[in-house]
Order: C-alpha cells, then sequence, then structure tokens
C-alpha cells in the first residue's frame, strides 16, 4: 500500500506539474487569440443571456433550461476550491497566487466556452429520449472512430475521479467541517447527507437542475454577502491588499510572521493549479451539464457556459482571496479551510466560524450533486443508459463512506485521475478549434451554425 501511495505521489506530481499548467494556460490562451478575445469582450453580453436563459426558445431541444445547465456546472465548480483552494493557494504560493488565479480564469474563459460549444455541436440523444454530451462525445462524433479510444480514456478518468473529487471528498469535508464548528458525529452527518444526495440525484438531471436553480444563486449571494461584511470591516486594507496581490505575482514573497516566504514560480504553479481545480476550465466537465441545456445553437450555450469561470473565479475566490489578505490572516501560519475561517471569525468574532461551516458544507453539497450527473454520463458513454440508475444507488451509498472514512489515499488518486481528464479534452479543443472559430463566426454574423444540434445514433450500446 505504502509503495503505491508513492506511485500516485509521483504520478499527480506529474500529471499537475508544469507541462500540463502550460498545456491548459496554453489552450486557453490560443483559444482567446483564435477567437479575437471574444469571451472576454462578451462578458457583459454573457451575463445578459444567463437572465434570458431562464426560458428557452420554442425550437430549442434540451431536457433542462441553459440556465438550470450553468446552474448545474456552477453547482459542481462552486465548491471547497472556493474557500479551502483559494486559502491554500495563499497560504503556499503567497498573495500573488491570486493574481495568476485570476489569469487562469481569463484565458480558461476560452477554454470552457470552446468545450461547451463542442459538447452542445457533438451531443447525442440516447434511448430514454435524453441529450448527453461532453469531451467523450465531442471526441467519437468531432474527431472520429479512430479518436475513439481517447473519448473512452476521458470517460474512464471522469466515471472514476467523480467518486473521490466529487463525492466522497467533498462528503468527508461537510462532515470535517460540521463535526469542527457544532460537534455533530461524523456518521449523523453521513447518513443526513447520504438521503439529502439521494432525494436529489435518483431523480436525474431535471430535478438535479431544479435543486440546482434554487441552491446556487442562493449559496453564492449568501457568501458573497457574508464576505462583504469581512471587506467592510477592514475596508481601509482593501487597496493596500490589491497593492501586495499585484506586486508579489512578480516578486519574491519573504516570510512574514507564520508565512514561510514563497517564489514567483510557486506564486504561478498554486494560483494556476488551485484555479483550474476551483473553475475546472480544461477539464471538460462544463460540456458534460451544458449539453443538457435547451438551446438551438452550440455557441448561445457556449457564450452562457463561459461565465461559470467567471463567476466561479473572478467572483467568489476573488472574495475569499481579500477576506484573507484584508484581515491579516494570511501570514498566521494556517492553511486551507482553517484560514479563511480565521478571515471571518476576525471580522465576526464568535459567529465568523460558523457561517463558514455552512458556507463550506453547501457548497461541497452542490459539488456532489453537479459531480453525479458527470460521473453518470461518463458511464453512460462507456456502459449505455442501463448503468444509469446503479451508478445513482452507487453515488449515494459512496457519500456515507466518505463522510466518516480518512480519504488521504482516495483524495491523491482522485486528483490524479481529474488531471488525466484534461489530456484528451484539451486534445479534442485544439484539433477542432476550427469548428469552433466557424461556429462562432456563423453566430455573430448572424448565419445559421452548420449542424448546430446533430442526433446521432443512441447512447445505449457503445
Amino acid at each position: 500500500m505504502q509503495s503505491l501511495h508513492a506511485f500516485f505521489e509521483w504520478l499527480n506530481g506529474i500529471v499537475w506539474g508544469v507541462p500540463m499548467i502550460v498545456l491548459i494556460l496554453g489552450t486557453g490562451f490560443y483559444l482567446q487569440l483564435r477567437l479575437g478575445f471574444m469571451p472576454l469582450r462578451k462578458i457583459g453580453h454573457g451575463f445578459a443571456m444567463i437572465w434570458q436563459s431562464r426560458k428557452p426558445g420554442k425550437d430549442s431541444e434540451g431536457e433542462i433550461s441553459p440556465y438550470a445547465a450553468l446552474m448545474t456546472a456552477l453547482s459542481a465548480t462552486v465548491g471547497t476550491g472556493n474557500i479551502a483552494g483559494v486559502a491554500t493557494a495563499i497560504a503556499v504560493g503567497g498573495p500573488g497566487a491570486l493574481f495568476w488565479m485570476w489569469m487562469t480564469a481569463f484565458v480558461g474563459m476560452a477554454t470552457k466556452y470552446g468545450e461547451v460549444v463542442l459538447a452542445v455541436k457533438y451531443r447525442e440523444v440516447d434511448d430514454h429520449g435524453e441529450h448527453a454530451g461532453g469531451p467523450m462525445f465531442a471526441i467519437k462524433n468531432g474527431l472520429g472512430k479512430n479518436w475513439r479510444w481517447l473519448g473512452t480514456a476521458f470517460a474512464i478518468f471522469g466515471g472514476l475521479a467523480g467518486f473521490g473529487i466529487g463525492s466522497m471528498v467533498q462528503a468527508n469535508g461537510i462532515a470535517s467541517a460540521v463535526h469542527n464548528a457544532f460537534g455533530v458525529e461524523t456518521w449523523i452527518t453521513g447518513v443526513v447527507l447520504t438521503l439529502l444526495t439521494g432525494a436529489v440525484v435518483l431523480g436525474g438531471i431535471k430535478r438535479i437542475g431544479a435543486v440546482a436553480e434554487v441552491l446556487v444563486p442562493f449559496m453564492c449571494i449568501g457568501y458573497i454577502l457574508a464576505v462583504g461584511v469581512v471587506l467592510v470591516v477592514f475596508a481601509d486594507r482593501i487597496p493596500e491588499a490589491f497593492a501586495t496581490i499585484f506586486n508579489q505575482a512578480f516578486n519574491p514573497t519573504a516570510a512574514s510572521g507564520g508565512f514561510l516566504g514563497a517564489t514567483v514560480i510557486m506564486a504561478i504553479q498554486k494560483g494556476v493549479s488551485r484555479g483550474i481545480f476551483s473553475n475546472e476550465a480544461g477539464l471538460g466537465t462544463a460540456g458534460i451539464a451544458q449539453a443538457a441545456g435547451a438551446t438551438s445553437n452550440p455557441v448561445f450555450s457556449g457564450l452562457i457556459g463561459m461565465m461559470g469561470t467567471f463567476i466561479d473565479t473572478i467572483i467568489v475566490c476573488t472574495m475569499t482571496g481579500l477576506a484573507i489578505m484584508v484581515s491579516g490572516v494570511w501570514t498566521s501560519g494556517a492553511n486551507g479551510a482553517v484560514l479563511s475561517s480565521m478571515a471571518f471569525e476576525a471580522a465576526m468574532p464568535g459567529v465568523g466560524k460558523y457561517l463558514l461551516a455552512v458556507a463550506l458544507a453547501i457548497f461541497a453539497f452542490t459539488t456532489i450533486l453537479g459531480w453525479c450527473y458527470y460521473g453518470e454520463k461518463c458511464w453512460e458513454f462507456l456502459l449505455g443508459t442501463v448503468s444509469a440508475k446503479p451508478f445513482r444507488l452507487l453515488w449515494t451509498i459512496s457519500v456515507y463512506f466518505g463522510a466518516v472514512l480518512s480519504l488521504d489515499f482516495a483524495w491523491l488518486v482522485a486528483d490524479t485521475l481529474n488531471a488525466l481528464m484534461a489530456i484528451p479534452n484539451l486534445i479534442s479543443l485544439l484539433v477542432l478549434s476550427p469548428v469552433i472559430v466557424q461556429l462562432t463566426r456563423e453566430y455573430f454574423a448572424g448565419e445559421p451554425a452548420s449542424a448546430a444540434i446533430p442526433v446521432a445514433a443512441t447512447v445505449s450500446r457503445n
């Protein structure tokens, strides 16, 4: 077991190393160039479309509204990474890591846009009459049968990684946060989580989307308001916090207080890796959710989908990072969710840690819901729709074990598989980039996008 653990630590260091970071950022920057930086120029337009997409048009095909699809994608991305991940990036890489997290988001918007466009263009209708899409279908239908093995690899990595990073690890985080803040035994939290998860995921994407539509906006707005209190209390420190972030993005961070110091390379690596972990741009997961959205054009879905990266990182992660900076706790030597909790407690003594625990629990719970759908579609690609119900049951059961078990090794394996998902997805984005550009040009020129929603053979037998 020890040698297996060592192997995965070695492999994790490779797949999340500099080459992977360069590949993810390079792909995003390449797509931004090919698209003429359209994702950045259309941020305002994207927000307007989110609101309009609550009610899909009559000629649209899909199971849920594009708005619900975005909320489902956000339910999976706005999670522990926005609280614990940001704190870890700052604690290890220094305040400059937040700047590189922003850069990851800005190039990641193009990546996320491309993922969604391809997912919708190459989605299929399964034998239950539901749409299924994502990198595995984009590879299969866009690159052809000779590349199918690459789509299969993505589905295997995603189908297995989900049980760790999307289910058990999240449940473990919830159980730990609730136990530390309120003293509730982990097995009790596990039972409650299992019941809540089963009540939602056993109803499929329509129920997941319906819950996400209500829960995700509530949790994001509630969290922003809570962080807003921290920023108001320490309002005079905000300009200094921004100055420190920009300065230390390019200059080595000296040791200060309990902070051990960092380098520019460390700031970049932690900022980029935690940014990717949080917004998942480059992993291809958002396209799986958006493929279920009712739409008549893949570019329409892409414009909505890319806003998930902006909301997740530029808004939510920035709020967490600023709270940690202005409260002054970043030099304490603490790490992860503990550091974020200290920031809340500094502004709201006796209350802050409880608010943070509740926020962490809700964030992690929605991640469990969103990733369930991702994993289900991965296994559907591999085994057909017959796998859906058994998968949902297995997923629900895994939540309980995640809450009560120690998951250091499971986290390591899941994090490694999570990175491996990116490789097939990034290859498909680069090879199919001409398709993304063509569809985008046609959309903004007012021309009908070619073959916007092809209906391929059912996926009951892959």
